[in-house]
């Protein structure tokens, strides 16, 4: 059996389809609920690196204090601390397969690793 892990928040409608996703597709998926269990900043670092991704496009700036904290303009270095710090800013889902990583928002993009 295949298998995956998926970087997941429950609460969000797109991680829950991604999830649903990887289970239709027959994936044994490791599930992490990366609010109870923080990333740290060498895992975003790579994981970032591993799908093709700035810091930037992998902040999340919906329903957090990003923009009034001043992330939306910071340097790479102090938003990947903050993220590390509070992984509410990381963009949500993030998927890994034996294909690669990916954000999986827009979650068409789960379509490339699956």
């Amino acid at each position: 059996m295949a298998k995956a892990t998926i970087w997941h928040n429950p609460n969000c409608g797109t991680s829950r389809k991604a999830l649903e996703r990887l289970t239709d597709a027959g994936y044994e998926v490791a599930v992490i609920r990366y609010l109870d269990q923080p990333y740290t900043r060498d895992q975003l670092a790579q994981m970032f690196a591993a799908a093709g991704l700035s810091t930037r496009d992998a902040l999340r700036t919906r329903g957090n204090d990003a923009q009034e904290r001043g992330l939306t303009v910071a340097d790479d270095v102090a938003i990947l601390d903050a993220m590390a710090a509070n992984s509410a800013y990381v963009e949500r889902p993030f998927v890994e397969t034996a294909k690669g990583v990916r954000l999986c928002r827009p979650i068409e993009k789960i379509e490339d690793i699956i």
